[in-house]
């Protein structure tokens, strides 16, 4: 044997055995199934690692400061330089990598694996979501652009609405002052982290969400029987991984062969847009703005919210049948209709609000905002949602599980619906209109 052979074969082996220990030896075989998991989980660790090297190589030409940032993106694109292309890498692999993670906690929800030892792991996934928004949103400011310059601000701003402890949040991401002022500082902050602080944290966590997913035994099956019929990782569970991965980066590289990444005019302090709008992942909480009090659209209805998503595993309802789509055929026709009623009410809610006239700072007084837009509506949701639940389990008798399941349905579809209105039906003055 040849000193070449036996050092790959070494190489072959280190790695095969970093590889095997991420996951357990044997893997039921119903977790092999591909429309379980539809491999987001593996498109998404994909996505990261991408993000992490196409991230590196751009240190190379980025420079962080306000004068210099724009010229330094604009130059990533000239004449013999490959930055542009790692840049739009960055770009296309951070926005699929929101999707990505969010239909995958969606999965984790709609195949009922939150019992036992996943309920830690749905905590780690639920922070790794919100802190991978926090690195995109950090990340959207760096090309000192009109356009992100600009959606900070408007961020900002909506934080500021936050009681009592918005100014302490927003007040490190302020260059100086009590207004909101996005300045050299501001820029300084978020690259520091973008780059060092944040996806640090999220390495960490990432670390230990594959750790407890192989702690808990991998994906969770239908029934013991299932559990019981096993075949090795290794090829079986190899091949399909490294299948997903490969066909997440061959479609990232097209995208970022074809599709530059918008660089946008560069920022104009004063002179802003017309409309202002958030990035494409806030834009659903800057339209609930439009039709709720501001403390409400951006504190009260996002923070009950998270802490209902992060408290699911601890409610004990389950399914009938766990580790299938909403529990069964009946599951599954419960959460279409309620998916459909929540973008149908958030559908309504946006036209009503158009004919009335209603705009994004409210026409109504604002002590009388705070109770018609504010307490009114989380009193009637409450009730709402405490009638149906009542209803469903009681009368039709739908499992618990269920019915929460379907109720979370239509927060997404509302959500949804609420994001794909303020991306594409907002005009100037932030009107509703139809795109042209």
């Amino acid at each position: 044997m040849t000193a070449g052979s036996r050092e790959k074969q070494v190489t072959d082996g280190v790695l095969s055995q970093f590889v095997l220990h991420l996951h357990p030896k044997r893997v039921p075989e119903e977790t092999l199934r591909f429309t379980l998991s539809f491999g987001l989980g593996g498109i998404s660790l994909t996505l990261l690692v991408l993000l992490g090297i196409s991230g590196a190589m751009q240190l190379m030409s980025y420079e962080p400061t306000v004068q210099h940032a724009h010229d330094s993106v604009r130059a990533m694109y000239g004449d013999s330089n490959i930055s542009g292309w790692f840049r739009n890498i960055h770009y296309w692999s951070s926005n699929l990598l929101i999707v990505s993670m969010g239909l995958h906690l969606l999965r984790v929800l709609c195949t009922d694996a939150l019992t036992g030892g996943r309920r830690l792991n749905w905590v780690v996934g639920t922070f790794m979501l919100l802190l991978v928004l926090l690195i995109c949103f950090t990340g959207y400011l760096l090309p000192w652009s009109q356009l992100s310059y600009w959606a900070v601000t408007i961020f900002i701003n909506m934080a500021g609405y936050i009681p009592v402890v918005g100014e302490v949040l927003t007040a490190p991401f302020r260059t100086g002052g009590t207004a909101v002022e996005v300045g050299q500082g501001t820029l300084s902050t978020f690259f520091v982290l973008h780059t060092g602080w944040l996806p640090l944290t999220l390495s960490a966590l990432v670390l230990l969400h594959i750790w407890l997913i192989r702690k808990a035994g991998g994906l969770v099956t239908k029934d013991a029987e299932s559990r019981n019929r096993r075949v090795a990782v290794k090829p079986a569970l190899i091949v399909r991984e490294a299948a997903v991965g490969l066909v997440a980066t061959a479609l990232i590289f097209l995208l970022a062969s074809f599709f530059d990444a918008p660089a946008g005019e560069p920022a104009m302090v004063g002179v802003s847009p017309n409309p202002v709008k958030a990035a494409w992942y806030f834009m659903g909480v800057q339209e609930m703005l439009i039709h709720f009090h501001p403390v409400f659209a951006v504190c009260v209805f996002p923070a009950l919210t998270c802490i209902a998503f992060i408290s699911l595993p601890f409610w004990q309802q389950r399914l009938e049948s766990p580790g299938t789509w909403f529990g069964g055929r009946r599951g599954r026709k419960l959460a279409l209709v309620a998916a459909i009623g929540g973008a149908f009410a958030a559908t309504i809610l946006v036209a009503y609000d158009a004919i009335g006239g209603l705009d994004g700072n409210g026409t109504e007084v604002p002590a009388m905002a705070l109770v018609s837009r504010g307490w009114f509506s989380l009193v009637l949701l409450g009730v709402g949602l405490g009638a149906g639940f009542l209803l469903l389990t009681r009368k039709k008798h739908y499992l618990k599980g269920e019915v929460i399941l379907a109720a979370w349905m239509a927060v997404f579809a509302w959500m949804v619906t609420l994001t794909i209105t303020g991306i594409w039906f907002r005009g100037p003055g932030m009107q509703l209109l139809f795109p042209s």
